[in-house]
C-alpha cells in the first residue's frame, strides 16, 4: 500500500521522563489504524508529534516522502491546515459559533472562498446527518452531534489524514458505535486515511490494523 506518513525513530522527552524511546511508525493511504496501550503508554504524544501538533526531540517525520519537522512554524501551520484534520475527545467547538460557523473555520482561516466553503460544510454536515442542526449552536446538540460536528470542521479542508484522540471516550456505547461506524464510511467515500487513539477495544478490533504502544515503544502491529 502507498505510505503518506512514516515516522522514524521518534523519541520524546519531558523532563527527566522519557515518554517515546525510538517509536518507527509507517501509516498507509486509506487504512483506520488504531493505536492502543495503558493510560501514561505515550499514545497522545505520538499522535500530536505524527500531526506535527509536538515536536520529537530526535527522530524524523515524513509526509508524501517528504520531511516536515524541519520546516519553520509558519510553513509547518499551512501544512498542517492543508493535510490534518483533527478530532478530539471534547469536541473543542466553540460555543458562540453555530456547527456550520464552527466547520468553516479551518478553511476560512486557509484563506478558501466563503460561499465554496460553506457549502462544502453544509454537505458535510449533511452527509454526517446533520442536516437539520446547521444552525444550531453546540448547547444544543447532543454529546454525538457535537462529535460529528468535529468530524465535519477535521474533514472541511479535504484533508489526507485525520488523526482522532479519543474520540469516543466521552460518547455512550451506542453513540461510539454509530461514530465508529462513520469513520469506516468516510474511508470508504472520501478516501481519508484515519489514526486513532483508543480505549475502545471494539474499535481498535474494527480497525484494519492496530499497534500497541507500552512504555515509549510499540511492542506489536
Amino acid at each position: 500500500m502507498e505510505k503518506i506518513l512514516s515516522a522514524q525513530s521518534i523519541h520524546k522527552k519531558y523532563g527527566h521522563l522519557e515518554v517515546l524511546k525510538g517509536v518507527d511508525l509507517d501509516i498507509s493511504k486509506g487504512e483506520v489504524l488504531s493505536i492502543v496501550g495503558p493510560s501514561g503508554a505515550g499514545k497522545s504524544t505520538l499522535l500530536h508529534i505524527l500531526g506535527t501538533l509536538d515536536e520529537p526531540d530526535s527522530g524524523s517525520l515524513l509526509l508524501n516522502n517528504e520531511a516536515v519537522i524541519t520546516k519553520g512554524a509558519k510553513n509547518l501551520a499551512s501544512m498542517r491546515n492543508k493535510h490534518f484534520g483533527f478530532i478530539f475527545q471534547f469536541h473543542n467547538l466553540l460555543p458562540e459559533f453555530t456547527a456550520i460557523e464552527n466547520v468553516c473555520l479551518p478553511a476560512l482561516i486557509a484563506g478558501r472562498e466563503q460561499k465554496t466553503v460553506y457549502n462544502e460544510a453544509k454537505d458535510l454536515l449533511i452527509l454526517l446527518g446533520l442536516g437539520e442542526r446547521l444552525d444550531h449552536k453546540p448547547s444544543k446538540m447532543s454529546g454525538g452531534e457535537q462529535q460529528r460536528v468535529a468530524v465535519a470542521r477535521a474533514l472541511i479542508n479535504k484533508p489526507q489524514l485525520v488523526l482522532a484522540d479519543e474520540p469516543s471516550g466521552n460518547l455512550d456505547s451506542k453513540t461510539a458505535t454509530d461514530l465508529h461506524e462513520l469513520f469506516f464510511k468516510l474511508r470508504d467515500e472520501l478516501g481519508v486515511t484515519f489514526v486513532i487513539v483508543t480505549h475502545n477495544e471494539q474499535l481498535s478490533e474494527m480497525s484494519d490494523r492496530k499497534v500497541t504502544l507500552i512504555d515509549g515503544t510499540i511492542s506489536s502491529s
